[in-house]
């Protein structure tokens, strides 16, 4: 079986979803770049920093995550950003779980739909570790999380009325105009409608 999703596969996953295929489509698009993995066979992530230093303060962590930043500020720290290149996020991965592997996978988002690993429980999941192995199993299972993503978060509605600002603050938080990702969204769709 295939790591990687057929047209098919997301033809199907929008129909049993209730979702647009273009709609869909455009989303995968915007999120994914171009797969759900990495040339190494690794998942596609994107290590958030930020995220790293609120999961170990939500553990209490607070003295040792001072000390993981003074090491390695960009693992650890207040600020987001300083992503630096795909090539490098499975580095960071590996670095952040030396100190805490929950927190670090819990960090990272995810995939094609780029879910965050903190999401795993509202999702449906019995445990962080089932999620990550969907994750490393196939784009399929990663849009599977994704389509979960969306129906949690309500945003079936705003794919079918084709309200890319609602559907990508919901989907990518209140800073989603920085990335221009509703304009995104509206260009990929019209591509795919």
């Amino acid at each position: 079986m295939s790591k990687f999703l057929t047209e098919q596969q997301i033809r199907d996953a929008a129909r049993n979803a209730g979702i647009e295929y273009a709609a869909l489509k455009a989303v995968i698009e915007v999120e994914a770049r171009s797969s759900g993995f990495f040339s190494t066979g690794e998942p596609a992530i994107l290590f958030e920093r930020h995220k790293f230093w609120q999961q170990l303060g939500s553990m209490r962590w607070f003295t040792m995550r001072l000390k993981i930043m003074a090491l390695h500020p960009r693992i650890c720290n207040k600020v987001a950003g300083g992503y630096g290149r795909f090539s490098e996020q499975h580095d960071k991965l590996r670095i952040a779980s030396s100190y805490n592997r929950e927190a670090a996978l819990k960090s990272a988002s995810w995939g094609i739909g780029q879910v965050m690993g903190y999401h795993w429980e509202a999702l449906g999941y019995t445990s962080l570790q089932q999620f990550i192995n969907a994750m490393y199993h196939s784009e399929a299972k990663q849009l599977e999380a994704m389509i979960r993503y969306i129906k949690v978060n309500n945003l079936t509605d705003e794919l079918q009325r084709h309200d890319w600002a609602g559907f990508a603050r919901g989907y990518n938080g209140v800073a989603y105009k920085k990335n221009n990702y509703d304009e995104k969204l509206r260009q990929a769709h019209r591509k795919y409608k």
